[in-house]
């Protein structure tokens, strides 16, 4: 099966819970860019002019028509661990989670002791206009062809970022006082994918030295015999877990490459950092014992 199948069928559970809290379809209106300190540009930009067009999604901070992508570093206080984790949001490649997928975990990873940068990576172009992208993207989950939609794989640009992302930091590890050989990826839902593309594509010696796709898709996939550590979380119920399998965990199985991997019972699809009252609650402290027994000590 494609991706697009799987990508559009979650577009539809992801943005369900949007539409019930704020009425007849996702938000109409922009806001104001948010301050991102300390945000550094990626050298992958798109040329031409700044098109971003921020939004609130389900009551939290969104961004779309990303074309220049940016890493933005969340610090411990204090002493870190020496480890640290990209943090790459979903939101089908049509834009980014950023707030529930991004700041929030960056923000939790720091205050555990882990360095966290945010992943701001450059997406598929959609309407300038909110209000014209939010009337075509509920007649897309209708089943409208609307001109816009998932793609079939990781955009170039997207992988393009990931990369770019996995080099500087490791690049930069003594500026921020890291283990060179202790920097991770995670990412969530297409982000989560991202992560994968990412890890695979780079070559043998440069791949992030453990990754976590949460609740990402979980087809097979070709896994090299250097594929680094991978963590995976997902819920019982979630639409890629129906539809993939257990295919993905397979993967890494058959090439006898280390795996952890937590199936809740439920939780569906885009719980973040847990639901409160399911079994994903405290789910980010598993992946936190998981990156310590992964990486050196510092």
């Amino acid at each position: 099966m494609k991706l697009r199948t799987v990508l559009a069928a979650g577009a539809a559970l992801l943005l369900a819970p949007a539409i019930q809290a704020q009425g007849p379809g996702p938000g109409r209106e922009t806001i104001a860019a948010p301050a991102q300190p300390g945000a550094i540009p990626l050298p992958t930009a798109t040329p031409g002019p700044d098109r971003e067009v921020w939004h609130l999604d389900n009551g939290q901070v969104a961004v779309r028509n990303v074309v220049r992508p940016t890493l933005t570093p969340i610090l411990p206080v204090g002493r870190g661990t020496g480890a640290a984790v990209i943090v790459a949001p979903g939101g089908g490649f049509l834009g980014l989670a950023i707030e529930k997928e991004g700041w929030d975990v960056a923000r939790w990873l720091a205050n555990q002791g882990v360095t966290a940068f945010v992943l701001k990576y450059r997406v598929l172009p959609t309407p300038a206009s909110q209000p014209e992208f939010a009337d075509r993207l509920m007649r897309a989950i209708k089943g409208e062809q609307v001109g816009f939609g998932p793609p079939n794989d990781t955009p170039p640009e997207a992988l393009a970022d990931g990369v770019a992302a996995v080099r500087y930091v490791r690049a930069h590890a003594a500026d921020y006082g890291l283990n060179p050989r202790s920097i991770g990826m995670m990412g969530f839902s297409a982000g989560g994918f991202l992560t994968l593309s990412t890890a695979m594509a780079m070559p043998a010696g440069e791949r992030p030295d453990f990754i976590a796709p949460i609740y990402p898709n979980m087809a097979a996939r070709p896994v090299p015999a250097d594929a680094p550590p991978m963590f995976v979380a997902i819920a019982n119920d979630d639409f890629l877990l129906a539809r993939g399998g257990l295919g993905l965990i397979d993967s890494w199985r058959q090439a006898r490459r280390p795996v952890e991997f937590h199936l809740f019972e439920s939780g569906d699809h885009g719980f973040g950092l847990g639901n409160a009252g399911t079994p994903t609650e405290h789910w980010p402290d598993l992946l936190l014992r998981w990156i310590t027994r992964n990486t050196p000590a510092h």
